[in-house]
This record gives structure tokens, C-alpha cells and sequence, in this order.
């Protein structure tokens, strides 16, 4: 496929939906179709937004044939049912985090954009964020040693109207899980992205701070790695007013750490020597409030726009893109793996099985 416009569409006008109008028209050869809502309102208001028609019934969407891409902004737990429709219609699919909130749902779309012939990429827009792209060369060019200790921090806040403004908000059968699922997400995949495979997860889980929610507010696990690593993750959105998310990788070699999205701390033994026997202590500023951690909707959409453009690149060059549904189901393995701890107080080990999660 060698077009020179892509047409899109877009399923779902909430929160999310922006960052991927934004980021198509930042894009050249690629244009925004239509967009589809089940609130005639708000699909109306968003498609005069952003120059596109407004369908309220999916199959509307998918029905049309100047549509090659369509972007899924639906609840996490609708991602397999619609994705696997948009895939029969032939249409090229992006996914919002999470791919899905089982496997068995996530394999379904996998197998079913395979066998139509058609591209999935799952949005992790982080792993095109600088500092992070700075950290992951570290690690692959050898200069942070081997890796001994990798922790993921995010420690945001959301309030209960937040979880009150829409029905599927806190539920398992939409949104997955809580804290860990929706927001920490992201951090959960450039942790495994940068220290590779976990085989072990021990974890617990509280819901803390909010109340008419079915999920945690607060996750806390630790990792084994197969590379004899360890780590932290540590997720929750009852931490007032929110602070900015990090990702802290030691190895013998020195010390990286990102904070929302930059390097912060860049400490390598190749340039500044051994310490004395005691070590030398890193004075910090102080922790800095990420605008993610307050407002999603004051995140960049140009990591929305780089995977965009690698997905349309992979269409083009016969490639897979660069986080499709198999790299995607990785991060979502380990966050029920975290669960499936939590709840039974045990260690569990990875992979696990389809049938049980």
C-alpha cells in the first residue's frame, strides 16, 4: 500500500481524541476524515473542530472507503470489539494505551488484524520523549554496565470527580484496573522496554483515597528481571497535587534517571571515575509537578505524531510498526501479573497463562 493521502477516522471524541486530530494534521500526506460518537453533541462540536464529519454509529465510520486508518479513543475494555470491526473493514488500526485488559481480549485483535491483512500499532508516545530516547542508548551502548536496578515512578492525582465524570472510569470491565492500568501504563512499558523481561512479581494494592471505584488508587511490586535485575514500580493517583513520573535505571556502570520525559540525572563511571569507598551523594532541586500528573490534556501530542508517522512508514515498507499489538501486550502481562499478585499475595511468575488472565 503506497498512497499519497492517508485518510483516518477517529473512534471516540473524549479526553484522548485531540492528541490524535492534532497529530494527523501534523503529519503531511495524511488527513482527517470523520470522526465518530455515540453524543450526536459532542461529535458534532469536535468534527467542526477539527474539519471532519461526524458519524454517531461506528459502522458509519468503517463503511467508508476514504478512510484507511482509524484511531480507536473508546474505554480500554472496548478496544478488542471495535478494533477487531475496523480491522474486517480493512482499515489500518491504532490503539490508545492499553492495547486491552485481558490477554485473551488482546490476542483476539492481534489474530484479527493479522488474518485481515492489516497493521496495529498501540500507542506508547513516551518512547519517543528525549530523555528517554537518551536513557535507552545509554543502556543498549553498554555505558550503564549491567543493569542491576530499574524502578518506575508514578505518583499522580485525580480527583473523585475525575472517577465520577464518566460510568467506566475505576470499573474491571472498562478501564481494566486503576492506577496502574490507566495512568501507569506507559511507564510500566518503557521500564520492561529498557530493562527487558520480567519473570517474577510479588505486589500489593490498595484502593486509599477514593471512594465508588472498583479498582486500586495505589500499586506498589516488585520485579525480578531475566537478566538477574531487580526492580520497583510504583503507581497510584492519590498523591496530591501530582508529581512528576520517573524512571530511575542503575547498572554498574552509572545511573540514568528521566522525569516526565527528560534526563534529569546522568551520572556515568566512563566519565567521571570511581567514587571514594563511601560513594558521593547527588544533591536533587527537588521534584518538579508534571503536567501530566495535574492535566492530561496539557500533554504534547507530538509522540502521538512520531507513531503515527511510524505506523504509516511501516504500511509503506512492508515492516511491522515499531510498538504493535505484541510489543503492546508485553507491559499488559506484567500489570496482571501485578494484579493477580495483589490479590492473591503471592509471587507470580511470567509468562502467564492466556486461558487464567
Amino acid at each position: 500500500m503506497n498512497k499519497q493521502t492517508y485518510g483516518f477516522g477517529i473512534i471516540g471524541c473524549g479526553v484522548i481524541a485531540p492528541f490524535h486530530a492534532k497529530a494527523i494534521a501534523g503529519l503531511p500526506h495524511t488527513r482527517l476524515v470523520a470522526v465518530v460518537d455515540p453524543n450526536p453533541e459532542r461529535v458534532q462540536q469536535f468534527a467542526k473542530e477539527f474539519g471532519a464529519e461526524g458519524h454517531t454509529h461506528v459502522q458509519e465510520l468503517l463503511a467508508r472507503p476514504d478512510i484507511d486508518i482509524v484511531c480507536l479513543c473508546v474505554p480500554s475494555g472496548l478496544h478488542a470489539e471495535i478494533g477487531m470491526q475496523a480491522a474486517a473493514a480493512g482499515k489500518h488500526v491504532v490503539v490508545e494505551k492499553p492495547i486491552e485488559v485481558t490477554l485473551e481480549a488482546a490476542d483476539r485483535l492481534i489474530a484479527a488484524c493479522q488474518s485481515n491483512g492489516v497493521e496495529l500499532a498501540v500507542i506508547s508516545q513516551h518512547r519517543w520523549d528525549a530523555g528517554v530516547r537518551e536513557l535507552k542508548e545509554l543502556v543498549d551502548s553498554g555505558r550503564l554496565g549491567t543493569l542491576v536496578l530499574g524502578d518506575a515512578i508514578v505518583k499522580w492525582y485525580r480527583t473523585q470527580q475525575y472517577y465520577d465524570s464518566a460510568g467506566w472510569r475505576g470499573t474491571w470491565k472498562l478501564d481494566g484496573g486503576g492506577a496502574l492500568m490507566n495512568q501507569g501504563v506507559h511507564y510500566v512499558d518503557l521500564l520492561q522496554w529498557v530493562m527487558g523481561p520480567v519473570e517474577n512479581v510479588f505486589a500489593r494494592s490498595r484502593t486509599s483515597a477514593h471512594e465508588r471505584i472498583e479498582v486500586e488508587d495505589i500499586a506498589v511490586a516488585v520485579l525480578s528481571f531475566t537478566s538477574g535485575a531487580v526492580g520497583l514500580l510504583e503507581c497510584t493517583t492519590a498523591v496530591y497535587p501530582g508529581l512528576s513520573e520517573r524512571l530511575e535505571i542503575s547498572g554498574t556502570g552509572g545511573t540514568a534517571i528521566v522525569e516526565a520525559g527528560l534526563l534529569k540525572v546522568r551520572e556515568l563511571k566512563d566519565e567521571k571515575g570511581e567514587t571514594t569507598p563511601y560513594g558521593g551523594k547527588l544533591a536533587f532541586a527537588g521534584e518538579g509537578r508534571g503536567k501530566a500528573a495535574s492535566n492530561p490534556a496539557d500533554i504534547s501530542y507530538r509522540g502521538h505524531r512520531e507513531q503515527l508517522a511510524d505506523l504509516i512508514q511501516a504500511i509503506e515498507n512492508g515492516r511491522r510498526p515499531f510498538i504493535d499489538g505484541i510489543e503492546a501486550r508485553k507491559p499488559l502481562e506484567i500489570i496482571l501479573a501485578v494484579y493477580e499478585s495483589a490479590r492473591t499475595g503471592r509471587d507470580v511468575a511470567l509468562p502467564l497463562s492466556v486461558a487464567d488472565r
